[in-house]
């Protein structure tokens, strides 16, 4: 009895050594993360870090490498046979993590869960629209299955890395709330413990088949165990790094950069981001449907000195929605120069002798930049007051077809780099991120027309035909893309940031 005793009690101190701060184990990678996952339910949600922390227990058909090229990882190869019907074959020994081999009718099942109304204990998935006119999955043979589209959609596979395949059977057995908490994926780590708001942890899968064939190394994953520490405050991840607690943090604020690279343990690693920031002006109700105040707000943000001094340089100044490196971008657009006589010329042409008197609606991890902007644009005449909220307060306020409010610093993610990622949610008529409530009828067409075309060149004029109007229009003052700033301990290495946001460790390894 002493013996089992003496055992537990060694057992104890070793654990709690090896996670005390500071000290690492040499076969386990923690990282500090600014949230914690909504859900383990890969079809019930629609947030990139809940889809960061999924996407290391959940394989889908394709992934994106750390190029963003779309590729294979379930599925061996696909084809696309006309305009509507795309073929995939699947990988041969593929296995969830309770030993079950992963059949086509587990890839039907994921994908029927999220374009079928009312499959998530009668409501119906979030995640369905990322799939666009995806009418039906068919199983073709024992390894083949086969998606068909109600109309062309040329972006398909590249929304296809976004939905993570799930086990039929497992699914049915635990049911959509077992899902929440639960993970039977087909991922490189196993869920072991989700403590909410504190961490999650994760173990290697000794039988994972080895990942994408054309994302190297294939094979299991190089660590034992991952463990995602839920640090939300900026100042408090950066110290957990800097004192070895963690080895890698995401969204370093840019004044931490140089602490960072100072420190011979840390380097930042940065990759351009796919996240296109903008001040959302309410076009449906005065002052912001005249478009002379548009434009004088446009004016009368020094966007390119925000960018300097409080980003230290770490974006790219936007003239439109897209992304440079998004498909359709238009290289042409005109800037809207910071100057604020410019911008009271424009109110007064507008009326707005005396100026105006408006609220800037921001959260509160914005709220710096938020209260810079303010301070420009009283220099034009505008009062702008700051109002910080909750995001998902604020958002889902801004989200509804009435706009009460003026003003709304914000983002809209585009990890496709296709604008039917950001322009038709943001800027189509009725769009569900559409917060500016901007409505143009020649857009709405370029957009629609685009959706469905299939000639490249010809969908790539409808996009930039289409940004050219929107930046006269001027329904919001365009901002920036920033970088993805990650600060990443020494003692990485396999790893290396992605424009989407993603960390995935199957690759990342300990030096020894």
């Amino acid at each position: 009895m002493k013996k089992i005793v003496l055992f537990f009690a060694v057992f104890y101190l070793l654990t709690v050594f090896i996670h005390s701060p500071g000290v690492m184990a040499a076969d386990e990678i923690i990282i500090g993360y600014t949230s914690d996952a909504l859900t383990m339910d890969p079809a019930n949600h629609r947030e990139r870090t809940t889809e960061t922390i999924l996407r290391n227990m959940y394989d889908g058909l394709v992934v994106r490498n750390s190029r963003m090229e779309v590729v294979p990882q379930i599925a061996e190869s696909w084809q696309q046979l006309d305009t509507l019907t795309y073929d995939f074959i699947l990988r041969k020994g593929v296995k969830f993590h309770n030993g079950d081999p992963l059949t086509v009718e587990d890839v039907k099942f994921t994908f029927d869960r999220i374009i079928q109304e009312g499959m998530i204990d009668g409501q119906t998935s979030p995640r369905k629209s990322l799939l666009g006119p995806l009418k039906e999955v068919k199983i073709i043979g024992p390894d083949k299955i086969r998606f068909i589209l109600e109309k062309p959609w040329p972006v398909f596979p590249a929304f296809l890395p976004w939905q993570e395949v799930v086990s039929e059977k497992f699914v049915k057995q635990i049911g959509s709330g077992g899902m929440a908490t639960q993970v039977n994926g087909t991922g490189p780590f196993k869920l072991v413990e989700w403590m909410r708001g504190t961490r999650i942890v994760m173990e290697r899968f000794e039988d994972y088949y080895g990942g994408s064939s054309d994302i190297h190394p294939v094979g299991k994953a190089r660590v034992t165990c991952l463990i995602w520490r839920i640090i939300p405050e900026n100042a408090s991840r950066v110290a957990a790094l800097l004192s070895g607690e963690v080895d890698i943090i995401n969204d370093v604020p840019a004044h931490s950069i140089r602490q960072i690279e100072r420190n011979p343990d840390t380097r930042i690693m940065t990759v351009n981001g796919t996240r296109s920031y903008f001040l959302a002006l309410n076009n449906t109700r005065p002052p912001f449907n005249n478009v002379k105040v548009r434009k004088a707000l446009s004016h009368a943000v020094n966007v390119d000195l925000i960018i300097d001094k409080i980003l230290n340089g770490n974006a790219t100044r936007l003239n439109g929605i897209l992304s440079p490196d998004a498909f359709g971008h238009n290289p042409n657009l005109p800037a809207y120069d910071y100057d604020p006589s410019k911008a009271k010329a424009l109110l007064v042409e507008a009326g707005y002798n005396k100026g105006i008197t408006v609220t800037l609606d921001v959260s509160s991890d914005l709220k710096d930049i938020a209260q810079a902007i303010a301070a420009n644009l009283a220099d034009a005449g505008i009062d702008a007051k700051v109002t910080v909220w909750e995001m998902s307060v604020i958002s889902q306020d801004w989200k509804k077809p009435v706009k009460t409010r003026d003003m709304f610093l914000t983002s809209w993610g585009n990890g496709s780099l296709d604008p039917v990622g950001i322009m038709t949610p943001v800027l189509r008529t009725g769009g569900r991120g559409n917060f500016s409530g901007y409505s143009n009828q020649k857009v709405d067409a370029l957009i629609d027309n685009a959706m469905v075309e299939i000639d490249r060149q010809k969908r790539a004029s409808y996009y930039q035909e289409a940004e050219s109007i929107i930046n006269a229009d001027a329904p919001m003052v365009f901002l920036w893309l920033p970088k993805e700033i990650y600060g990443v301990s020494a003692r990485l290495g396999g790893w290396e940031p992605k424009a989407d946001s993603q960390i995935n460790l199957h690759d990342a390894y300990i030096k020894q």
